[in-house]
């Protein structure tokens, strides 16, 4: 790739800014900036424009005063590289740079940025100097080295401490810094802000820098506005000023009236907060792991087994482990503790057990669910080698085109490894950028199987009765609405002849695995024991 060159995911090139370039952005966010101050508004600088900032720039923007006009003017900063540039100039065509299922998302950002005028997207970190209040939202990595192993990993600190200094080198005396980055606990009070202190007195400033941490509970898809701006908030300062002002900024630009904050005394108890959070969830997740290996070899349905307990209320949030868990934030959080404990707060001693060994679970569960492909392939005498293997989803979980952390990655990764020829449908993912930039990325995770190259070519494809044809095996992978009642007399005349069917979500109900099993298929499924029962009863029927 020329690496002047920035391109987004619709295949627009947009070149990098020149030094000459940067000059010119700053003196065109200060006319900006100054017509904001004449109107009352305060200006807040989002760092970063992803999946959170750029919504999160947008509900900021969107905001109002009591008397109905604009209260707050965002100047939305992306660092300008070849892999993110693009959001940049996209932004400022008033389109959101990120694919969203949400109604709300696209017209929230062109109304903020065509219309109000209250939202602008720039490269020039010297729009700090302009800030009343700077929310970061850095994307903060867990480098896994090696599959199945948390604690061999290390937390991706570079890009956010740069951040604090870079805010620290520009911001003015009472910006408020607000943290939203989900990070390793202690970080705000043991790195930011010793950092961002040490930078305050090299430039006179006496006074120490305002910084609080507040963390989302984004969930994006049809919901992904309603998540940041509906919904309950913890926050907390390093002190009692920084923790007034984050208190008010919420109070301002989300719905707390309905869903009040929760205020913690120290930033580590906000940031310990979000990482047991997500730790829980994942932890029942890989709970419900070994169960799903005892219903396999035990004749047991597990999907019965989870719906006969969700009846008692208090277990009504349980949820079927599918092929691994994914989206950013429950793969990786519990690492940012186990790592902070000894990297951060200095603890040599091995006080994390069940946290690591749940996120090595979650990791690897996608392995497993390979071996049912082969196994499905084995009954009827076809190798996994160069066989046709259909995924039926690429993202994280359903009904969405997040594909950061999806389970169906790995499983991939570990089929294509085996020798199969991979298919992938997906209604909700255009391109799958694991894939199409895992020679160029270093945390990639192509780097734990071999036979890799060709991936990078691979396609999602839209119509699923052309993905259909020929195939030998059929991978129901994510819940998605598209996937839920498919008809198996359609699948197997699409695909020419009986194939391999695995069900990795619980997705099939008994009568339609009995309508595969009479066409001459073979169906498996994870915590699925019960089919070899089913299978008995199909063959009784035909004798």
């Amino acid at each position: 790739m020329n690496q002047s060159i920035s391109i987004s995911p619709d295949g627009t090139k947009y070149p990098l800014p020149g030094q000459e370039e940067y000059k010119k952005e700053l003196a065109r966010i200060g006319k900006l900036v100054g017509r904001a101050r004449e109107k009352g508004q305060e200006i807040v600088v989002v760092m970063g424009v992803g999946f959170v900032g750029s919504v999160m720039a947008a509900i900021i923007a969107d905001t109002t005063k009591k008397n109905g006009q604009p209260g707050k003017f965002v100047i939305g900063m992306q660092r300008p590289s070849n892999r993110s540039y693009w959001k940049i100039p996209k932004l400022n065509e008033g389109i959101s740079p990120v694919k969203a299922e949400d109604p709300e998302v696209a017209p929230m950002i062109r109304r903020c940025v065509l219309e109000k005028r209250t939202l602008v997207a720039t490269f020039v970190y010297d729009v700090l100097k302009f800030a009343d209040v700077v929310v970061v939202d850095v994307q903060l990595d867990y480098a896994k080295n090696q599959l199945g192993n948390v604690r061999n990993g290390h937390v991706e600190m570079s890009a956010l401490e740069e951040s604090f200094d870079i805010i620290a080198h520009h911001i003015p005396p009472k910006c408020l810094v607000l943290i939203e980055t989900t990070v390793a606990p202690g970080t705000t009070e043991q790195v930011a802000l010793p950092a961002m202190r040490k930078v305050f007195r090299q430039r006179g400033i006496k006074s120490d820098p305002l910084i609080a941490h507040s963390y989302e509970r984004v969930m994006p898809g049809r919901n992904y506005v309603a998540s940041i701006r509906d919904f309950w908030r913890v926050c907390s300062g390093v002190n009692e000023k920084a923790k007034k002002r984050v208190i008010k900024f919420l109070n301002e630009v989300l719905h707390t009236e309905k869903f009040p904050l929760t205020v913690l005394d120290r930033p580590i108890e906000s940031e310990t907060a979000k990482v047991v959070e997500n730790s829980y969830r994942a932890t029942i997740l890989a709970f419900l792991d070994e169960w799903s290996l005892f219903a396999e070899r035990n004749g047991v349905d597990l999907i019965k087994v989870i719906k006969a307990i969700k009846v008692r209320p208090t277990h009504s949030n349980m949820i079927f482990p599918g092929p691994g868990i994914g989206g950013y934030c429950l793969p990786k959080d519990g690492g940012l503790g186990v790592w902070a404990n000894r990297h951060i707060l200095g603890f040599e001693d091995d006080s994390f057990k069940i946290t690591p060994m749940a996120i090595d679970i979650n990791d690897t569960r996608s392995l497993h669910a390979a071996q049912l492909v082969r196994d499905a392939l084995r009954n009827m005498s076809l190798p996994i080698a160069s066989a046709e293997v259909l995924i039926l989803g690429a993202s994280y979980r359903e009904d969405v085109g997040d594909t950061r952390y999806s389970g169906s990655e790995i499983l991939i990764r570990r089929l294509t490894e085996m020798g199969a020829e991979i298919r992938v449908h997906d209604p909700y993912v255009d391109s799958w950028f694991e894939f199409g930039s895992q020679e160029d990325d270093p945390g990639s995770k192509s780097v734990f199987f071999r036979n890799q190259k060709k991936l990078k070519d691979l396609k999602v494809q839209k119509d699923l009765n052309k993905a259909m044809k020929n195939i030998d095996a059929l991978v129901l992978a994510v819940r998605h609405d598209a996937y839920l009642y498919l008809d198996p007399a359609r699948i197997v005349r699409a695909a020419g002849h009986p194939i391999a069917v695995i069900d990795c979500f619980g997705i099939l109900d008994d009568d339609r695995i009995r309508q595969y099993l009479a066409l001459g298929c073979d169906v498996k499924g994870l915590g699925r024991g019960h089919i070899k029962r089913l299978k008995d009863q199909v063959s009784k029927t035909k004798s």
